[in-house]
């Protein structure tokens, strides 16, 4: 499960140098303005084995922690951004008809902890990501009984083959039936009939205080089949990942690695949402920040990806990025604006010169100061549409026109 980081230290931040280095994993951490300034980093809040970010010793579970940006200046042009690791699994046919049933809220008193794990747990699954280097380990919910199961994205990211395993121990290979970078949702498919699917509630209809549980698989498969209970406490938090913002519910449910891809449960045993975040600290305990994605969005993508191996009609920029605040633009005498983490192969975005680094400051005549502004810009144009982009590239101002293009076209 992707970590929320919040770094909270008194005093004024440090001056970032001319030329910061790039993003880095959480664990490198070092001085600087880093080390002071409020952060939200995000990782995979999933289990990897092999190469990975070892935080115990011995045979103990490894948590994979994903590079992100913090809140510093952007880094130098000849720096290379990170890209994201290429994902090859074989893809399962799509079109079947099959989609996503949301069912009103039952009649009758709410279930007893022990009822809602009984009548849940054989709809969890775990999910084994096979890497060039390694493996990892995220949890599934099981959507139809032939054998559809709902996880996150970044639970399959880099993978090159799939394994979901039920309850009973049965290992099946699953195929890529699609997956949704922007939502961090992923659709995979099993061989399998007669299988336990769970029972979808309207996440529409969740407020604040209403108790939920969450089941699934922290730190590994060794505790598979956990569950923690807690209450909504708070709805629609937007949060921004890996530049994307999704719009989520907020829980006090322990969630930990591996958790990703598990169910959020209300009282009355039905799934309200997908488990994907949690927020932690570098310097401070951080308990009871746990996020999952709402069924609301959950069936919107989820059957676009059955259908058509793919969300199709979001446009984007090709890039990834982040706010830079007037107290990170003063330390290196630079605007306010977007700083550009990443450029995808493929954008308009790259084809038109726009390179990590570079700082976003105006669009099609608007003033941009921050993520979300032009993400609403971007998000009120179509597929094909113009985005007039001025840009601030190490002290010189740069006009470029990038076309809109379709985010599944990026993320194939």
């Amino acid at each position: 499960m992707r970590g929320y980081y919040y770094d909270q230290q008194a005093g004024a931040p440090s001056p970032p140098p001319r030329t910061p280095p790039p993003p880095r994993r959480p664990g490198r951490r070092r001085g600087g303005l880093a080390a002071v300034l409020l952060m939200l980093l995000f990782s995979a809040l999933l289990v990897g084995a092999g190469a990975l970010l070892g935080l115990w010793e011995g045979s103990a579970p490894e948590a994979l922690f994903r590079d992100e940006p913090s809140f510093r200046a952007p880094y130098s042009q000849e720096t290379e951004a990170p890209q994201p690791a290429e994902t090859t699994v074989e893809r399962a046919p799509t079109g079947d008809g099959t989609t996503l049933t949301i069912s009103p809220l039952p009649d009758g008193e709410a279930h007893s902890l022990q009822e809602i794990y009984q009548e849940c747990i054989d709809s969890i699954v775990s999910i084994r990501g096979y890497l060039d280097s390694g493996m990892n380990l995220g949890t599934g919910v099981i959507l139809s009984a032939d054998g559809y199961i709902i996880t996150n994205s970044h639970v399959i990211e880099g993978s090159s083959r799939l394994e979901v395993v039920l309850q009973d121990e049965r290992v099946f290979d699953a195929l890529l039936v699609g997956r949704d970078v922007p939502s961090d949702l992923a659709v995979l498919k099993i061989e399998c009939d007669g299988l336990s699917p769970a029972q979808f509630g309207d996440s529409s209809l969740l407020v604040v205080g209403d108790p939920v549980v969450a089941i699934g698989n922290p730190l590994g498969e060794e505790l598979r089949g956990t569950m923690t209970d807690g209450i909504i406490s708070a709805i629609n938090r937007d949060v921004n990942v890996d530049g994307y913002t999704m719009s989520l519910l907020q829980t006090t449910a322990a969630l930990n690695s591996g958790n990703s891809g598990g169910a959020l449960i209300n009282d009355h045993g039905q799934v309200v949402g997908i488990t994907n975040l949690k927020m932690e600290g570098y310097d401070s305990t951080v308990e009871g920040l746990g996020f999952a994605i709402p069924t609301t969005t959950v069936k919107e993508v989820v059957d676009a990806l059955i259908a058509y191996g793919q969300v199709e009609n979001r446009p984007t920029i090709g890039i990834t990025g982040y706010t830079v605040t007037a107290e990170m633009a003063a330390g290196f005498d630079g605007p306010q604006g977007v700083a550009v983490q990443t450029v995808r192969e493929g954008s308009d975005a790259q084809m038109q010169g726009i390179l990590p680094g570079d700082i976003i400051v105006e669009a099609n005549g608007e003033t941009i100061t921050t993520m979300e502004q032009l993400q609403a810009l971007k998000d009120s144009l179509s597929v094909g549409d113009v985005l007039s982009l001025r840009i601030w590239r190490s002290g010189h101002y740069l006009e470029r026109d990038v076309i809109l293009v379709d985010q599944y076209t990026l993320d194939e």
